[in-house]
């Protein structure tokens, strides 16, 4: 089994190979090219699975450590009970060059930098893929109602580094467009940092302001905002129709009470990051309202703070909050 140390989770340096690599492969084809993405599966997904009614994807952190999250995953599973039953589970690794070279995995193996993938950037090979892609093509498995007759629900989650792939994921994303007949969500935890949909970033007594460009020359790029799109969302809809997309989809945003260390190791520092608050408790609690300022009428995702827990992606699934996130039922109008 992975070793997975709660207390001291993306403490570890992330510019290493990782311990294991997935054993599964998914192929993934556009227009820009052909490659392999390593995952792990509670099922065999060539195989028919009448009984399955729930997917969860979870989505590793920076140290790209998929085992651990697997294994996070069916915790989480096991803590939910009867909720999480009929439910497969699926981990998604976005390696680096260094992974598949101290692995020996083949060629065609989708890789990126070390953390390119957390905003979707294009793979450093085989083909220029974006790491949305990898996500866009397990939801088209998904979906194959001769794969998967019964399936109700999709939940996309992750923590940390993952948390932003999910989040970014979520403004971009394209693959869900074909789910019409599925309850897709999207689970947030502990990112550092979040898309903004104009140039205002937290400013003091709870409000926004236009950001400093001068002192902050790149706060409104892609990750942090819309402004130099990485390839796969260039051909995007306009930045109203992209927020409008956002708000309408089942987001839910997980914060630990305790994550609010502006020294942890693993926390964005860059002036974009810090642009939005001093750690990322802060960051999150003003991410909801800014989007509650600007959809006042019809802001329906969920921000929910987890007491006692710090930047810890087993404590965060493994908590009421968690489980209820990402076994629970539908998402009601609020």
């Amino acid at each position: 089994m992975p070793e997975f140390l709660p207390q001291n989770d993306e403490r570890a340096p992330n510019e290493r190979p990782v311990a294991a690599t997935a054993p599964c492969r998914l192929a993934v084809e556009t227009a820009r090219g052909r490659g392999l993405a390593p995952f792990y599966a509670s099922c065999d997904w060539s195989a028919v699975h009448p009984g399955i009614r729930r997917a969860v994807i979870m989505i590793h952190g920076r140290l790209r450590n998929a085992d651990a999250y697997f294994q996070l995953a069916g915790q989480a599973r096991d803590a939910a009970g009867d909720a999480g039953r009929d439910t497969v589970l699926i981990a998604p690794q976005f390696l680096a060059a260094a992974d598949v070279a101290a692995h020996r995995l083949s060629p065609d193996t989708l890789h990126w930098d070390w953390t390119g993938w957390m905003g979707g950037d294009a793979a450093s090979g085989p083909a220029p893929l974006s790491s949305f892609d990898v996500l866009e093509a397990m939801l088209d498995v998904l979906a194959r109602r001769e794969r998967f007759p019964a399936l109700e629900a999709i939940v996309m989650a992750g923590h940390s580094g993952g948390g932003q792939v999910v989040q970014r994921y979520a403004v971009v994303a394209r693959g869900d467009d074909a789910l019409r007949d599925l309850d897709m969500r999207y689970v947030v935890a502990n990112p550092s940092s979040y898309v903004y949909f104009d140039r205002r970033r937290p400013a003091a007594q709870g409000g926004f302001a236009p950001c400093d460009t001068a002192r902050c020359p790149g706060f409104n790029d892609w990750k942090y905002g819309l402004e130099r799109l990485p390839a796969y969302a260039r051909q995007a809809a306009s930045p109203q129709a992209l927020e409008e997309a956002y708000v309408r989809r089942d987001v839910t945003v997980l914060l630990g009470g305790a994550d609010c260390d502006p020294a942890h190791p693993a926390l964005d520092t860059s002036c974009a990051a810090r642009a939005q608050g001093a750690h990322r408790l802060e960051r999150g609690l003003a991410y909801a309202r800014y989007m509650r300022l600007r959809h006042p009428a019809a802001f329906g995702h969920r921000t929910l703070v987890v007491d006692g827990v710090g930047h810890d992606g087993a404590g965060m699934f493994a908590s009421p909050e968690g489980v209820a996130a990402l076994f629970g039922g539908k998402r009601r109008a609020q």
